[in-house]
C-alpha cells in the first residue's frame, strides 16, 4: 500500500509502470507480478485512495492508468509517519542513524 501510493503521488500511473518502478527503486529486490499488484490496486481503489481512468496510451493503446486522491495523500502522510517510526526504532535497536522525519 506505502510503496503503490508513494508511486502514484510522484504521478499518474498505469500497473506495468508501477511495478517496473518499485523493480528499479529496489535494485530488483521487489518482483511484483501483475496478480500480485492488481488486487492492490482494486483494493486502494475502493477505499478511496486512488482513481483510475481509461486512457489511450502513446501507443495508441488503452491502458488503465491509476491517480492518488486527496484521501490517498493524507493516508500517505499516516503511513509515512509509522514506517519512519518503525524504521528509527530498529535504527536504535540496530545502532544506525535514524531517518529523519
Amino acid at each position: 500500500k506505502p510503496l503503490v501510493l508513494s508511486s502514484l503521488a510522484e504521478g499518474e500511473s498505469y500497473g506495468y509502470e508501477i511495478i517496473k518502478r518499485v523493480r528499479e527503486l529496489s535494485g530488483g529486490q521487489i518482483e511484483w507480478s501483475d496478480g500480485m499488484l492488481y488486487p492492490v490496486l482494486h483494493r486502494l481503489e475502493g477505499d478511496g485512495l486512488i482513481r483510475s481512468e481509461w486512457k489511450e496510451a502513446d501507443t495508441g493503446r488503452e491502458r488503465k492508468y491509476y491517480r492518488i486522491s486527496s484521501k490517498g495523500r493524507q493516508n500517505l502522510a499516516g503511513e509515512r509517519n509509522r514506517w519512519l517510526t518503525v524504521h528509527n526504532t530498529l535504527c536504535k535497536l540496530w545502532k544506525l542513524k535514524p531517518v529523519s522525519t
